[in-house]
């Protein structure tokens, strides 16, 4: 079975995701920092029948990151590594005359430097596998400017690029950065607690990310919304 590595996966999109992988047959190595949520959503994405391991713990910590890439090891190896853990920066988010620094490094931190951390971990066995891929989650924040979302998009941009280059540098793998659009999820209540406008369920997008991996199209950055309409 296909192994997939995916970080922040004990709610919201990446729970979503690790749904759908198991409904399909692929085993799983679960991140998250809350070691009781994640263990609920391993039980509950176990149900489907695949094997599934659930390491709590901070993306940013080197150790952790090895110690993901080593369960993927003892499944079979890596064949997905989805980076979607992500850091705000401000909860809820401020102008950028008000962000603090160290609220900017610390998304900068998950959402940069951990991601590239990751992949370099996992490298030689996603080299490895017939149809290795690496999902960057990214955001239109990294690609429009919005009020306060400055510290957020900056970190996003930048794994937009990281990615980008990757998709070149590995031209045997697939490198998707994905926009995954506006979702209701406990990050975007706790970036705008404010706004009480109905969004979609991060469930209505995973059809994006299975077209991607059915399909299998040119490294890049994609928009799930659209690819969900087929365009």
């Amino acid at each position: 079975m296909p192994v997939a590595i995916i970080t922040g996966a004990s709610k919201g999109l990446g729970r979503a995701l690790a749904e759908v992988l198991a409904a399909r047959g692929w085993d799983l190595v679960l991140d998250a920092r809350s070691a009781a949520v994640l263990k609920e959503a391993a039980e509950a994405v176990a149900g489907h029948g695949t094997r599934v391991t659930a390491l709590p713990g901070d993306v940013t910590d080197a150790g952790h990151r090895a110690g993901l890439v080593a369960a993927a090891w003892q499944l079979g190896g890596v064949d997905l590594l989805v980076s979607n853990a992500s850091a705000l920066g401000a909860e809820p988010l401020v102008r950028l005359g008000e962000l603090p620094l160290e609220g900017l490094r610390r998304a900068l931190e998950v959402n940069v430097v951990a991601a590239l951390g990751l992949v370099q971990e996992a490298l030689p066995l996603l080299r490895e596998s017939a149809a290795g891929a690496v999902v960057a989650i990214s955001s239109d924040a990294g690609a429009e400017a919005y009020e306060t979302w400055g510290g957020y998009g900056a970190s996003k941009a930048a794994l937009d690029q990281l990615a980008a280059v990757l998709g070149v540098e590995e031209p045997g793998l697939r490198v998707w950065a994905v926009d995954p659009g506006d979702m209701a999820t406990d990050l975007y209540a706790a970036a705008v607690p404010d706004d009480d406008d109905p969004r979609p369920a991060p469930e209505s997008v995973v059809p994006a990310f299975l077209r991607l991996l059915d399909e299998r199209p040119a490294s890049g950055r994609y928009c799930a919304p659209a690819l969900v309409e087929g365009r």
